[in-house]
């Protein structure tokens, strides 16, 4: 268990990860709406007197979750805290941390924690580790060929039969892209929409892959599969980028609706959403 306890009840994971860039450039892509957007979920800051008091993150439909800015030192250091995701839970604050490297990089260091007498909120630090760490390679690539351009994002979730490998089995090979591995280039086959780049992340637990594509643009590809309540979920989120990002999300945007209804299908209200920043 890599939960660090101590004496007041404060319980804490860590996560730490290289980037390129400058600590102006990674400040800009992790403490900016804009630059959230790009890597992550859609994210927008509120202000008063001209400094950020909140973030808002849309995870989808209904779930916004607003989070307090409890710190803010451009370009090292800023703070948030948050309910917890589950009803009952405490309070789950979250550091982020630049500090610039030899070489044009810097290490940003995650530490997310939460005050509970009792391990049973253990499950939840862990499992926002582990839900980072794809996002933190989506960063990276972003800052490593993607730095600074424009962004527009488009993202499904839809329910899929059987268990979270089932689900992923059923993803991949629909996708053209079963038993994918890194360093190999993967392209969709006839009836998919434009899908085409470079394997650059993929794990099975949890089962998840990133791709740096070409087709339909400029970005990256992630997929995965959850299990939400019971339920396998598949996920695909597309981030674009570059000055042509956002014509390209309006003109795919119907086309994978159009994927997903045949392949997932569906409610209407669970449909994707696009995001432009």
């Amino acid at each position: 268990m890599s939960v660090k306890k101590e004496a007041s009840g404060r319980r804490s994971v860590q996560v730490e990860v290289e980037l390129p860039g400058t600590p102006e450039e990674v400040w800009h892509a992790i403490a900016t709406g804009p630059g959230i957007s790009s890597w992550f979920l859609p994210a927008e800051f509120e202000e008063h007197d001209g400094k950020p008091i909140a973030v808002k993150l849309n995870f989808g439909p209904g779930m916004e979750i607003r989070s307090a800015v409890t710190t803010w030192n451009p370009p090292l250091v800023f703070g948030t805290e948050a309910e917890g995701l589950v009803p009952g839970s405490p309070p789950i604050a979250n550091e982020w941390t630049v500090e610039a490297r030899g070489g044009g990089t810097c290490t940003l260091r995650i530490v997310q924690s939460l005050f509970a007498s009792t391990d049973d909120w253990d499950d939840q630090l862990e499992g926002a580790k582990s839900g980072l760490a794809s996002f933190l390679s989506i960063l990276r690539i972003y800052l490593a060929h993607f730095r600074g351009q424009r962004s527009a994002m488009m993202k499904w979730m839809a329910p899929a039969a059987g268990t979270e490998a089932e689900a992923w089995e059923a993803l991949t090979a629909a996708l053209g892209l079963q038993g994918m591995s890194v360093g190999q280039r993967g392209t969709a086959p006839a009836g998919v929409p434009a899908l085409g780049g470079v394997v650059e992340y993929v794990t099975q637990s949890p089962y998840d892959a990133l791709l740096r594509v070409d087709k339909p643009g400029p970005g990256v590809v992630a997929l995965g599969t959850v299990n939400f309540g019971g339920q396998s979920m598949v996920a695909l989120n597309v981030y674009l980028y570059g000055d042509r990002a956002a014509g390209t999300v309006a003109h795919e945007t119907p086309l994978w609706d159009a994927w997903f209804q045949k392949h997932f299908p569906m409610p209407h209200e669970a449909k994707q959403e696009q995001v432009t920043a």
